[in-house]
């Protein structure tokens, strides 16, 4: 039993080397999930309500996962689509970071919900791939717009 456990210990500090935010905020889904599922087991819950770990598996990955999405879009679409310098991009990103990510705030937690909820297991991946897609253009026309305002002025 050591062994496994010791294995699973290295293959975490592994991923953890590798992709330290994606699992930092897995990490963090689990471990938040797991407490939920404790305290309405203390708390004297026959079932679990599965909804309540849905939301907070949806706000976990809204406060850690999405923050670093979007600043990554927008630092790489400024340097490397635009080729605009550094000092340009940064000015770019704090003017137009909170409008795109108060829009994420609003967009990906409904997406996340019909997700878990609505969609079967083999199509979850599918969907959401789908979606981030249609994220993507929206942040495209966004940074398109963006360009189109800064050359009028």
């Amino acid at each position: 039993m050591s062994e496994v456990v010791a294995m699973a210990g290295q293959a975490y500090m592994r991923q953890l080397q590798a992709h330290p935010l994606r699992t930092k905020a897995i990490t963090s889904g689990v471990l938040a999930g797991c407490s939920d599922a404790v305290a309405q087991k203390i708390s004297g819950v026959t079932r679990l309500r599965l909804r309540r770990l849905l939301l907070i598996a949806v706000l976990v990955e809204q406060l850690t996962a999405s923050p670093w999405n979007n600043m990554m879009f927008m630092m790489y679409y400024g340097l490397v689509v635009e080729g605009r310098p550094f000092g340009q991009v940064k000015s770019k990103v704090k003017m137009n970071y909170a409008s795109v990510q108060l829009t994420a705030w609003k967009f990906w937690p409904i997406v996340s919900w019909i997700n878990y909820e609505y969609m079967p297991l083999q199509l979850r991946v599918l969907f959401h791939s789908f979606v981030a897609s249609c994220w993507a253009v929206f942040l495209n026309l966004k940074a398109a717009r963006s360009i189109a305002n800064s050359k009028k002025a």
